[in-house]
């Protein structure tokens, strides 16, 4: 018998999902962020599973933050960027765009890139991909010469217009390779028009890549003989013997486990206009679902743009750890510091002194002193009252007060990223739902609904680990991308779309997918002649049908349609598989009785304090009420009900 685990490794906590028992086992541990492995093999041992995993039995889908922390935080491997002569400054010169417009002094944003040595040569293609100057044997060797002179770990090569004809950066490939050098190519990572941000992507490749591979080969040595595949930026798995050349593809790839989990959950409930709100211990992600996941080729990680295809997301630095101080002039700040894994929030009981979001909560008994996080951790109400207290007393404040000062501020912050990604987006989040997920989302659901003038939420069932649950329910799936020749018609769009699935198919076969599995959908990217951005629709063969589609998109999107001639800027192929895994399992309940009363400083009537697996389907609880599990707490607020879905899910209703 076959065993899924989901693995999300977070800044805080490593959360663990497995499937194929009876009941779905849930468990969480400190996370080891110096050795991410260290903390998976714990919980895998915790949970008993060594013997399912010595005998191959234990399907692990692993979501890392090994990439995301490294760009970060600038440890990437020694890299050599390869590009054309006079062209060797692109990278830091960019789009010129400017954080600060009007500063004439401004302050370069640190960059890894302003350190990577630049070797270029003469070789030249135009923009029809024609060959301008040739690339000979001489030149290679070189180049060869002059990159191994830097002792790289990785190196990045970047042609002018390789999209159109790849030979020049196969030929250097090959010989830097057999120099014994790992190499990304611009014409693999991303194939695309736009010099510097196709250049971006493959240095930002060659830089993680060694640090991704790394990882993997020491966490794989402990899973085998069991399988190991890797959440992609883009929603779906790849396994890890593949990821490991695809650290840009990676960058994402945590969140993207609870965007699946939400995605199945609306298609459950009928509802597929959804805004989802994963809280954790260090960050906060939003993102918005209108049917389906939506990609983006204009994600950023830290400084640095990703065009590759990306879930699209919304990031700030505020979640349950996320350290509240004052100024010097007695201001409050929350976030985005955090008291990370070591030593945590105060009322871990761990070392810590400062305060944070979660020492708020307790200090205003949202989060008892009886619960035990992830089953395990008790709560210090001691240490997180004298944290915030220290704090209030800078402030001039009360304790009770300071603490709903730190809470107001992290909602507003919260709140302004759901903004972000559908008010400044031309939504009305009064038209979604909000699914809220991760360990401390639960607890500021309401707020946030309420700030947005949202009526409805969800707080899924294992809300605390959804992101690790989505994993498993993850599509074996790639998103491959390539830019047309000017002079694409429809049959050179369908001869590109057929290359491109073959290429899909074959790396899905070599994880062993079955072609009978595989599912292929086509689209182009289009604009008007003279715009830079795109719009994706999908492709049936019939060019004028795709063409009047995209005046359609664009009029509903931004109002007009134009009268200008349409460019087919790029085709687009995803194949995918459905997982194998299976369907959890329904909710058996309880009495749905209380376990106790609570008194919170905010409320003048005790709260019922309800534990979540003795709910009973069906049942509405009103607000005020705590619901809590090992993995996470509901506050349902004053002025909201929760019905309980017969899976366990709780529908709010405000």
């Amino acid at each position: 018998m076959a065993y899924w685990l989901g693995v999300d490794t977070g800044g805080t906590f490593t959360d663990f999902v497995l499937l194929g028992e009876d009941e779905p086992r849930i468990h969480k541990v400190l996370s080891t962020p110096a050795a991410p492995e260290q903390a998976i093999l714990q919980g895998i041992r915790e949970m008993g599973l060594e013997d399912a995993l010595g005998a191959g039995e234990l399907v692990i889908v692993h979501g890392t933050t090994v990439a995301t922390n490294a760009a970060l935080e600038g440890q990437g491997a020694r890299t050599v960027l390869v590009t054309n002569q006079g062209l060797e400054d692109v990278p830091l010169i960019g789009r010129q765009n400017r954080p600060e417009l009007y500063n004439l002094t401004p302050i370069a944003a640190p960059s890894a890139l302003g350190e990577t040595p630049v070797e270029s040569l003469p070789a030249r293609l135009g923009a029809g991909g024609e060959e301008i100057t040739a690339l000979d044997d001489r030149q290679i060797q070189e180049l060869v010469s002059r990159v191994s002179a830097h002792k790289p770990e990785s190196v990045a090569v970047n042609l002018l217009f390789s999209y159109l004809d790849p030979d020049h950066e196969n030929r250097l490939g090959r010989a830097l390779e057999e120099a014994g050098l790992t190499v990304s190519l611009s014409s693999q990572v991303l194939p695309l028009r736009g010099e510097y941000e196709r250049g971006l992507a493959t240095w930002l490749n060659a830089w993680l890549a060694p640090r991704i591979r790394h990882y993997l080969n020491r966490l794989s040595t402990h899973t085998r003989p069991s399988p190991l595949t890797i959440m992609q930026s883009n929603g779906g798995t790849v396994a890890a013997e593949q990821a490991a050349g695809r650290a840009v593809n990676l960058l994402l790839s945590g969140p993207a486990g609870g965007l699946n989990a939400a995605r199945r959950l609306g298609r459950e409930l009928g509802r597929d206009h959804l805004m989802t709100f994963d809280m954790g211990g260090t960050s906060t992600d939003v993102a918005l679902l209108d049917g389906d996941i939506r990609l983006t080729r204009d994600g950023h990680i830290g400084p640095y743009p990703v065009a590759v295809p990306m879930v699209d997301m919304h990031t700030i630095g505020a979640g349950g750890g996320s350290l509240a101080r004052a100024d010097d002039a007695g201001l409050l700040h929350v976030g985005p510091r955090s008291a990370g894994a070591h030593p945590g929030p105060a009322c871990y009981g761990r070392g810590g002194t400062e305060p944070t979001v979660t020492d708020a909560n307790v200090v205003l008994g949202r989060l008892q002193p009886e619960f035990a996080l992830g089953g395990s951790l008790a709560l210090d109400e001691d240490a997180a009252r004298a944290a915030v207290n220290r704090l209030a007393t800078r402030l001039g404040l009360g304790l009770e007060d300071a603490a709903r000062g730190i809470i107001d501020l992290a909602n507003e912050h919260m709140s302004q990223a759901l903004r972000v990604i559908s008010i400044q987006k031309g939504f009305d989040p009064a038209n979604f739902t909000l699914v809220s997920f991760g360990g401390a989302g639960g607890l500021h659901v309401c707020a946030l609904a309420d700030n947005l003038g949202m009526r409805q939420a969800v707080v899924p069932v294992r809300a605390g680990v959804l992101s690790a649950e989505g994993l498993v329910y993850a599509p074996r799936k790639r998103e491959l991308i390539q830019a047309l020749p000017a002079d694409a018609d429809g049959q050179g769009v369908d001869t590109l779309a057929r290359d491109l699935d073959r290429h899909g198919r074959a790396e899905l076969a070599a994880e062993g997918v079955a072609e009978t599995d595989i599912e292929t959908t086509v689209s182009l990217d289009l604009c008007y002649q003279g715009q830079s951005s795109t719009l994706a629709l999908p492709w049936e063969g019939d060019a004028a049908a795709c063409e009047a589609a995209f005046h359609a998109l664009h009029e509903q999107r931004y109002g007009h349609r134009l009268a200008l001639p349409v460019r087919r800027v790029n085709v687009r192929v995803r194949c995918q598989a459905a997982p194998r895994s299976p369907a959890p399992a329904a909710l058996t309940g309880g009495t749905g009785e209380p376990a106790w009363h609570a008194r919170l400083p905010e409320l003048s009537v005790p709260v019922p304090v309800y534990r979540r697996e003795a709910l009973k389907p069906e049942q509405c609880l009103e607000g005020p009420a705590l619901i809590f599990e090992p993995v996470g707490t509901v506050y349902l607020a004053p002025g909201w009900r929760a019905q309980v879905h017969f899976q366990g899910h709780l529908l709010m209703t405000r």
